[in-house]
């Protein structure tokens, strides 16, 4: 009975999701009303999709949907939900690599510190950005870059992505919201500094347990990029740059977003080359990557997000699964080794 009353309620919520995030889906690219409802409810796809993988020209049939990509989220069940919550995740990965540090985590109203630490309420976080000289503020359930800030303590005064911002109004936000994350600012490595300084740019790498040899194998990897419209942030559900990456040279594609049809082969703020740029140290950071995710063997697909720093990397987080679009801005993929995935795992047919 209760696994009767699981499955019916997976199948809700999946029923809410197409309505919510697929039929009401955004359209940047002012799609027709009538083709939205069409490849929504005959395929999963949402609006945007349309575009970007020019249904026009290609067959949706070869292309994994938005709705495929819900099913693969239960994939990693029941340890998803180590993935997804920032905190915990955090303290298991950092016994394996360097993971930003975490301050302080907000759960209604109180605050509650670690590794000595202790917050009586938001203005104590004050003397920690005094002694850090800057922090990341991220809400502990939500994804795609949502309500994520880079807070900074200067000579002037304190920055909030990149605006300054008075005191009060700073401690206000921290009062904000019920369970937010305080964690350490990561500085990125030289080369993603030259290509854009004003966001984390990280890399996604997409790990899959190979169904043969049962071991993990890097499938998939994408540099992720800010630019001046999506703030501190670079995710690609923001309107961030994408650009793929060759996982055996570590070299760079052009860039293309989610949100316009354009290709970058240089920054369009900076001026700094995109294409053909080179991921210094990409043989031992795929390596370390993969050795960090055998120590999960009870995960199938792990969606690591990583920050090449000035000395390696660090992990800011890891997902249990990966949107789709980033992947096929560079191909379809329902016939290709994604989709062999998914249909391993009975996802799609």
């Amino acid at each position: 009975m209760m696994q009767l009353m699981r499955a019916l309620l997976a199948k809700i919520k999946l029923a809410v999701l197409w309505v919510t995030r697929i039929l009401f889906a955004p359209n940047h690219f002012k799609v027709p009303f009538y083709k939205r409802i069409w490849h929504a409810i005959f395929g999963g796809y949402m609006v945007d999709q349309i575009a970007l993988y020019d249904f026009k020209h290609n067959d949706k049939k070869q292309y994994l949907s938005e709705f495929d990509w819900y099913r693969s989220r239960r994939i990693n069940d029941p340890y998803s939900t180590m993935l997804n919550n920032k905190v915990v995740f955090t303290q298991i990965i950092e016994r394996y690599c360097s993971t930003p540090e975490i301050y302080c985590v907000k759960k209604g109203k109180l605050y509650g510190g670690f590794n000595g630490r202790k917050f009586n309420g938001p203005e104590d976080l004050l003397p920690l950005l005094d002694e850090v000289g800057a922090f990341v503020v991220k809400p502990v359930g939500a994804g795609k870059g949502k309500g994520v800030e880079i807070v900074k303590r200067t000579a002037d005064g304190y920055i909030c992505n990149d605006k300054p911002i008075s005191r009060d109004k700073l401690v206000r936000s921290f009062g904000i919201g019920k369970d937010l994350l305080f964690c350490a600012f990561a500085h990125q490595a030289e080369y993603l500094d030259n290509i854009y300084p004003s966001s984390a740019n990280t890399i996604r790498m997409i790990v899959l347990r190979n169904s043969k040899t049962h071991e993990f194998e890097l499938s998939f990897a994408v540099q992720r990029i800010g630019a001046s419209w999506t703030g501190a942030v670079d995710n690609g559900s923001q309107g961030g740059l994408v650009a793929n990456i060759d996982i055996n040279t570590g070299t760079l594609s052009e860039a293309r977003t989610l949100h316009n049809l354009s290709v970058y082969e240089v920054h369009p703020d900076t001026g700094a080359q995109i294409k053909g740029a080179v991921i210094p140290n990409w043989e031992s950071i795929k390596k370390a990557v993969t050795d960090i995710s055998i120590n999960f063997p009870y995960l199938d697909i792990i969606a690591w997000d990583i920050l090449p720093t000035p000395d390696g990397f660090t992990v800011i987080e890891a997902n249990t699964s990966s949107g789709v679009n980033i992947i096929q801005l560079w191909g379809p993929q329902r016939y290709g080794r994604l989709g062999e995935f998914y249909r391993e795992h009975g996802i799609i047919k």
